[in-house]
Parts: C-alpha cells; structure tokens; sequence
C-alpha cells in the first residue's frame, strides 16, 4: 500500500483510496481489438510500443497498449492461463518488460465466463489465481468481458465482484475495465464491484450513425451518454468504447463485414473532441505504425487532452439546444469551462452563442478557440455538417 501511495499526484492520499487513484483521470492508450482482432501477437504489441514512444502519443498522455481477445490458448497442468505460444513465444511477462521499457502499460483481456467472447478460455472460477498470474506478469490494466455469462445484474455484479476483489488482492496496481455493454446500468453499480470505468452500450462501429438498433454508430453512442454524467468522476468512469479515429473502415469488427467505410476527417475530429467533453477514457485502436498525419495531429492535440483529462473530472452535460445545434458544457478545475457547440445537422449552418443569456455564465471569461489556439471574443462561427466547434474559458478580469 505504501508504494502505490507514494506515486499518486499530491494531495490524492487524503481525497481517494489507493484503489481510486489508479484512475483519477480518464485512462489513455490503445487496444488492439478492430484492427489486429485474432492476429494480435507480441510482434504487433511492440510494433505498437516503439510508435506510441515515439510519435508523440506517450509526450501526449497515452500510456496503456491493451491486448485483447484472442491472445489465450488455455490453461496448463497448474490451471494457469497459457499465452497462444506461436503469436507470443517469449511469453506476457517478456512482453511487459518490453512496454515498461518504453515507459508504457501494459493490459490484457479476460472474460466473466468459461469462454471470451472469441470462444477463448475465460476467467471465471480462477479470478483470484488470474490476478496473481497477471499480477506475476506485470500487467497494468484489465479488461474483462462478460460473453457466455447469464443476464441478470445480480449475477453480473458477483462475477465483476470477484475479480475486483482479486484485482485488489493480487499484489499489483491493475487498472479494472469493466465491459459489460451497458445493459445491465453498470453504472450505478461497477464503482462498487470495484470497477475503473465501465462500458455504457454495445460495441461501437466505424460510421457516424448506422440507423441499425443491433449496430451502434458513433452518434447511437453519443446520444446513449445523456444522463449519465452524475456516474462519472475521479477513480470511476462511463465509457462509451472504443474511438473509431483514424480506422477509415479498416477495422474488422467496427466495419462488420467491409459495409462501414468509416468517417469522415471531420467526423473523426468531432468523435475526438465529443469524448473529451465527455470525460470518457481515450483508447484509440488503429494501426498506430501507419497513422496518418491528420489524424496523430488531432489525437495529441494538448488542450483536447487537457478537457478530457481535467483533475476536477465533470463529465459534460447538454446545457442548450437550438435547431440542430447542440451544445455541451464541461465545468473544469480553477472555475473553468469547456465549450462544444456541435452541428448534428446533415448540413452546414451558422451560430452565435451568449455566453450570459443562453448558458448563463455571467463572470467575464478569456476564451480560447481550439482548433486554432487563438483568443476570440465571441462564440460565433459557421460549421460544416457534424463539425464541432470548441471553447476553453478561463476567468477573466471584471
């Protein structure tokens, strides 16, 4: 307890649990889900490492490179869970070391059941032997699905109960991912199974809306966040999944047999920007050794981060709607705020908003414009169809 203390930011030790302060800003990083799926090896989690070092994403925030399913081949005469040996040869706790070297995390996939979702050994009934065995390896962060598991909350609840209480146990500092999809509500009871931050729909898909109810576009989740900002906050977030930036219909699952083609830059830049306000976690999964200029530029842009990873931790809240504007309003530390002003509209259209009038702010504010950088004294601008437009105010001088 006293070395997990030690590392915290200060002041921490006298607001949160030890257990709380593994994630008191939403976690940053990459999985490897849509675009590796079954591939995912240890050649490709390096690959991931060397670039996420040295493109800028680690001087950004980005820490956590997540294995996901697929990686297991079984457990062997000790019942302990075996790596696939072909697509792993040397082993996770050579893998960890690898990441660590690079000053990175490493995280890793299981399952509430017998089987993963990929139909791959799971956890259940082992979770306080898998948590010393991921715990032995040096793994930083879980992700734990619940494919192949009854329906009910009450049993979900035990399930994810027991492995964080294991988590916990293990010896370790390992950041809880709990992705039960949201059908269950996880979020009025994950915190309390000791969870991290906790999935809040169905997976999510490379296309801006897909008018499916069985496939969730990025505005299906979107739209599935209102509500739910009073769940988040220091030590526990919503998450609305992973981000599509940058897949460009390549992901596998994401583009559901090639019918996604992906977003648009725009699109891709206001999903970005969107899940900032939203103080969700910021968990990329392209092929970060091909990413392309555009797209680095955006994910590493420091005042979305600095939204996004906010110590007050408020998620953003939907304060005004006008035609087919929306816009978001997240509070932030030193009586700041972020601004979102988003066209949801298929077309392009105008705005102007009164800071006094319509979102009730009255103490004079410095705004910056982020896209640009630059200081401008009004709100007010034209936006392209699902383009955003995005603010920070500082307080100013009356």
């Amino acid at each position: 307890m006293t070395a997990l203390m030690s590392c915290l930011p200060a002041g921490a030790q006298t607001r949160y649990s030890a257990w709380d302060s593994l994630a008191l800003t939403p976690p940053m990083g990459w999985n490897s889900w849509n675009f590796f799926e079954a591939k995912v090896s240890e050649q490709v989690i390096m690959d991931m490492a060397d670039a996420m070092a040295t493109n800028g994403m680690k001087a950004a925030g980005y820490r956590y490179l997540v294995i996901d399913d697929h990686w297991v081949a079984g457990r062997d005469k000790h019942n302990q869970l075996v790596p696939d040996p072909v697509r792993f040869p040397h082993g996770m706790k050579y893998l960890a070391d690898y990441v660590h070297g690079k000053g990175l995390k490493l995280g890793i996939y299981s399952d509430a059941a017998m089987l993963t979702c990929g139909g791959v050994t799971g956890s259940y009934n082992f979770e306080e032997q898998d948590a010393r065995t991921f715990a032995a390896w040096g793994i930083d962060f879980l992700k734990y699905d619940y494919c192949n598991a009854p329906e009910d909350v009450a049993t979900a609840f035990s399930r994810y109960s027991r492995m964080g209480d294991a988590l916990k146990k293990c010896g370790r500092p390992i950041v809880y991912s709990i992705c039960e999809w949201g059908q269950r509500k996880p979020w009025l009871w994950a915190k309390a199974a000791g969870g991290h931050l906790w999935r809040t729909t169905w997976d999510s898909r490379d296309v801006w809306e897909s008018h499916n109810t069985n496939l969730t576009g990025i505005m299906e989740i979107f739209r599935q966040q209102e509500h739910l900002a009073p769940y988040a906050g220091p030590g526990g977030w919503n998450d609305p999944d992973l981000l599509m930036v940058g897949l460009y219909g390549k992901g596998a699952s994401s583009s559901v047999d090639g019918r996604f083609k992906g977003c648009t830059a725009t699109e891709y830049r206001t999903h970005f920007a969107l899940w900032s306000m939203l103080a969700a976690p910021l968990m990329v999964n392209m092929d970060l050794k091909q990413i392309a200029p555009e797209v680095l530029q955006l994910i590493t842009n420091r005042q979305l981060i600095a939204i996004n990873q906010d110590a007050l931790g408020r998620q953003a809240t939907t304060v005004l709607q006008k035609n087919d504007l929306q816009v978001l309003l997240k509070p932030l530390q030193d009586k700041a705020f972020a601004v979102c002003v988003f066209n949801r509209a298929a077309s392009g259209q105008s705005f102007e908003i009164d800071l006094k009038k319509e979102l009730d702010l009255w103490q004079p504010f410095n705004v910056t414009e982020v896209w640009s950088g630059r200081p401008v004294r009004t709100l007010k601008g034209t936006l392209e169809a699902h383009d955003c437009a995005m603010y920070i105010l500082t307080p100013g001088q009356k």
